[in-house]
């Protein structure tokens, strides 16, 4: 009997520990567990916020439609990762794709600093280009004009055209001739019509002593330059008065430089300006300002400021880029800094760029700053940056989109 006690009491003990192995367990802990989610989810639940694609300036604490077109709204992205409410982080990728490039703002240098720096390009002297054209009518047999940029000397051999107007006349110089003594009114009216189409006297006397028509005549150069734009082709029919070939003198070109509209003032004739170019960036070049387009262009909100460069030695091409420097005649001593045009989104009443706020990675946050003076590609900054800021300078509006799209402090959302 006590045996049999022993043996139930024995099983009901190992059964118990079975139980409480297998269903046991720390209820409060679990109990905790729970209500740690229940938190957890409770404050994820209070914190997102929801806005609308089109309208990120809508932010609301529960879902629904926008107010203002009535899209459904979407969750905002949280702004975990440590960043602070109105900063943005993009991955390595979107960088890459939409090619977005920084720059570090530096400090003036004081000589830089009451220069206006000008973009430019060379041009051809156009009051240094003549037209040779043709003084009769008729065929272009043989063109001696090649190539665009060729060079001619004054007296070379352009064209040798046929005119049947030509011919007709030498055949009354020659008829006339005969009659001079006796209708000398006739002869010499003749040899007027000649020479009306630039045959020298030379050419006249020759035909009437040899009494021979000659059907082709040459067309000389008479200036000397370098071949800009050829007007016609071998066998071509030409009219009186028709360009042939046009010749530019390149011992002076002009370099027409493009002046914003705030900076029209800097400008006056006679002004002395330094150029500089690219392909002799260790040159300097002494100009004088000789003309100032007193029309603005409305596209570009720019004006053209030129100078007169001489060029006997061939160094200045038309095309080629160049840079001018002009000394201000205003003061800019409150603004100490100088950043790219690229780099600003301009509202119409703020300013703003984007700064990168992490160095070793691509954190971004908008920050409204003061404009001075645009110069150039440039713009003088009055306040809101620092030297030694890194900002954005190409691809500012991808930034932007996703500072939008993300709620975050934007150019559309104050």
């Amino acid at each position: 009997m006590n045996k049999n006690t022993l043996y139930i009491c024995t099983a009901t003990l190992v059964g118990l520990l079975f139980g409480w192995l297998i269903f046991g367990g720390n209820p409060t802990k679990n109990n905790e567990t729970d209500l740690t989610k229940i938190h957890d989810h409770a404050q994820e639940s209070t914190e997102k916020m929801w806005t609308c694609s089109m309208h990120p300036q809508i932010m609301q604490s529960e879902p629904g439609d926008c107010p203002l077109c009535g899209m459904d709204l979407t969750p905002v992205i949280s702004g975990g990762e440590g960043l602070t409410a109105n900063e943005i982080k993009m991955t390595k990728n979107a960088m890459a794709l939409a090619n977005i490039q920084t720059s570090i703002v530096e400090n003036l240098v004081i000589d830089d600093a009451h220069m206006i720096s000008l973009s430019g390009k060379i041009k051809i002297n156009e009051e240094e280009n003549a037209i040779q054209a043709s003084y009769f009518d008729g065929r272009i047999e043989r063109l001696n004009i090649n190539f665009k940029g060729q060079k001619v000397k004054k007296g070379q051999l352009l064209a040798t055209i046929y005119s049947p107007n030509l011919v007709a006349a030498q055949q009354e110089l020659i008829s006339a001739a005969t009659l001079k003594t006796t209708q000398s009114e006739l002869y010499e009216a003749v040899r007027n019509k000649l020479k009306l189409w630039k045959l020298s006297q030379k050419q006249i006397n020759t035909i009437e002593a040899s009494g021979k028509v000659r059907e082709n005549f040459p067309v000389f150069a008479t200036v000397d330059g370098t071949v800009s734009e050829k007007l016609v082709a071998e066998g071509d029919y030409i009219k009186q008065g028709q360009p042939i070939v046009k010749v530019s003198n390149l011992n002076s070109v002009w370099a027409d430089f493009n002046a914003y509209e705030n900076q029209i003032s800097e400008f006056k004739k006679g002004q002395k300006i330094r150029v500089i170019t690219n392909a002799y960036p260790n040159k300097v070049f002494d100009a004088m300002v000789l003309f100032i387009d007193p029309i603005l262009n409305t596209q570009t909100r720019t004006v053209v400021v030129r100078a007169n460069l001489k060029n006997k030695e061939g160094l200045f091409k038309p095309g080629m880029f160049v840079t001018g420097k002009i000394k201000s005649n205003s003061s800019i001593t409150n603004a100490k800094l100088r950043i790219p045009a690229s780099a600003v989104l301009w509202t119409g009443e703020r300013s703003v760029v984007y700064i990168k706020t992490h160095h070793d990675e691509p954190i971004f946050e908008m920050q409204e700053i003061t404009l001075g003076d645009r110069h150039g590609e440039f713009y003088m900054v009055v306040s809101g940056l620092q030297a030694g800021d890194e900002i954005v300078t190409n691809g500012t509006f991808t930034v932007d989109a996703a500072a939008q799209l993300q709620g975050k402090k934007s150019m559309m959302n104050q």
